[in-house]
């Protein structure tokens, strides 16, 4: 039984990779641009259950050949973490619509080609499943100049709820993580003024912890979620 997990490389990716291994027995597929040297360590210690596939999802026609030449030969799959996202922050008035368009492709666009085949899967095999997207608390409260990456993240988010809907009756599930504000290469270029100003909108006033999220994605995964589907998990402190 297999889990792919996309932008695994780092930061939340790489936490959920690692939770997966250590506390299941599936088989773990990641899948991002490039190789890191992390891998080799997991390589080792967990042998043929974990497997790098190099791939730029920015490429959302190619994502066809990647499962039939790829994903499919693995084994039954049974999840899916859509976890992989760039971000363009600049305010509305500087959009680039060049910028505009990869940050759709990969944070909307290749989550919804993979979802396409990851349920094709699950019905060939008669596999139930989970399909987690990470989503952003951006999307529900406003932030200067992420108004264009929080309508990446709602649009995931109203995308999985109809996915839930669609194949629930069949048992594959599908559910979004609202994370808050973590301490990731994503946030590296926000001051450290910029960084305690947005944690003081948060009732825990830090920043949400990488383990807290990779920990929910685990349990959305897993059997022990069997009746949530079709929901928004919020893991963000309580930001407000």
């Amino acid at each position: 039984m297999v889990i792919i997990v996309t932008g695994h490389s780092r930061g939340v990716g790489s936490a959920i990779v690692n939770k997966i291994l250590t506390d299941t027995n599936y088989t773990v597929l990641g899948i991002s641009r490039a190789s890191h040297e992390i891998f080799k360590d997991l390589y080792e210690e967990y042998g043929e259950r974990f497997h790098h596939i190099t791939y730029d999802l920015s490429d959302i026609k190619g994502i066809r050949n990647l499962y039939l030449n790829k994903l499919k030969h693995y084994g039954p799959i049974v999840g899916l973490v859509n976890n992989s996202a760039v971000a363009y922050d600049d305010l509305v008035t500087n959009l680039n619509i060049d910028e505009l368009t990869e940050m759709f492709q990969v944070n909307v666009f290749a989550a919804m080609q993979l979802t396409k085949y990851v349920i094709r899967d699950m019905l060939l095999n008669k596999c139930k499943g989970s399909i987690v997207f990470v989503s952003s608390v951006s999307a529900h409260t406003s932030y200067k100049g992420l108004s264009m990456y929080a309508a990446t993240k709602g649009a995931v988010e109203a995308f999985s709820k109809g996915v839930a809907r669609e194949w629930g009756k069949l048992g594959i599930r599908s559910n979004c993580i609202v994370a808050g504000f973590m301490d990731t290469s994503m946030s590296s270029t926000l001051s450290e003024e910029h960084k305690k100003r947005i944690y003081q909108r948060t009732s825990l006033k830090k920043e949400t912890s990488i383990e807290s999220v990779a920990e929910t994605a685990l349990f959305l995964l897993t059997e022990k979620s069997e009746s949530i589907t079709g929901g928004n998990i919020f893991v963000d402190n309580g930001t407000i």
